[in-house]
Parts: structure tokens; C-alpha cells; sequence
């Protein structure tokens, strides 16, 4: 099992996930159509060359998910209770097909449970960043993790 107990995080831990993505098209074609997402800048090469981006951008809601996705073998997996929630979501640069992106994770903050002596919570900051090393998304994921069994 790949994922830390909660005992084993201390603040300031940062990973770096493998693997790497290249963004398909039938990545951001499947997330918009899934989600009933019409966005014409998701969607329509056409719509998508008149806009500032040239191109199609891919739909923001992969690209978190991906973020997540990645870091979950490094973090979560096999240790977590329940995500609590997801803050300060952020995408400051656009992702397009064919950009190779890059997840990593940092711990900011441990707290004991107030309701489960048998598990805590972790805040991770998560970070995506594409091939040339500028941030596309970013976000703190707050998760419930089991301690370690005695």
C-alpha cells in the first residue's frame, strides 16, 4: 500500500508523482461530454481559433481531476477515510492538447480529529504544472486519514 498514514506526514513533505500525462483529445472530448459541459472553447476548433488561446483549451475540471488523480497513489491510497474538501482552486495558466503535465504535493497543515481517535486530517497542496514548468492548476485538498493500526 503506497499511501502514508497520517502518523507518517509531517508539515513541509513534498512529492513529486509519477507518472507524467500528455493530454489527449479524447481526454477533454470525454470530460466535457460526461459532465454536459456545451463549452464551444472545450469543443469547437473553429470557435476555438477566434479566441486570444488559437486553439482549443482544455476543460479546467480534467485538469483538476488529473491533478488529483496523480497525486493519490503518493497520498491517499489505502490510508484515506474521506476527502473533506477541496479550497482555493486555482488555474493560472491554460492547458491544451498535447501539453505533458506534471503533478506534485506539498503537506501545509496536520490536525488531530476532534471526532475520530483513530484518524486525522491532512491538507495537502497540490500542484500541476505542464512541460514547461509553468503552473496550470493548483488547489488544497483537505483528507481524512487513517492512523496507523497499532
Amino acid at each position: 500500500m503506497p499511501g502514508r498514514y497520517f502518523d507518517e506526514w509531517t508539515i513541509g513533505d513534498r512529492l513529486s508523482h509519477q507518472p507524467h500525462r500528455t493530454v489527449t483529445e479524447t481526454d477533454n472530448l470525454l470530460i466535457s461530454t460526461l459532465t454536459h459541459n456545451p463549452q464551444p472553447l472545450h469543443l469547437d476548433s473553429e470557435y476555438a481559433a477566434g479566441t486570444e488561446f488559437g486553439r482549443i483549451v482544455v476543460n479546467g475540471t480534467f485538469t483538476f481531476a488529473l491533478m488529483v488523480g496523480l497525486s493519490v497513489g503518493d497520498t491517499t491510497l489505502g490510508t484515506l477515510v474521506a476527502n473533506l474538501g477541496y479550497d482555493k482552486v486555482r488555474m493560472p495558466k491554460p492547458v491544451f492538447i498535447g501539453d505533458t503535465l506534471s503533478a506534485e504535493s506539498e503537506v501545509i497543515g496536520l490536525k488531530d480529529s476532534g471526532s475520530r481517535p483513530d484518524a486525522g486530517i491532512v491538507t495537502f497542496e497540490h500542484r500541476m504544472l505542464n512541460q514547461k514548468g509553468e503552473l496550470v492548476c493548483c488547489c488544497e485538498r483537505i483528507a481524512l486519514m487513517q492512523r496507523k493500526p497499532k
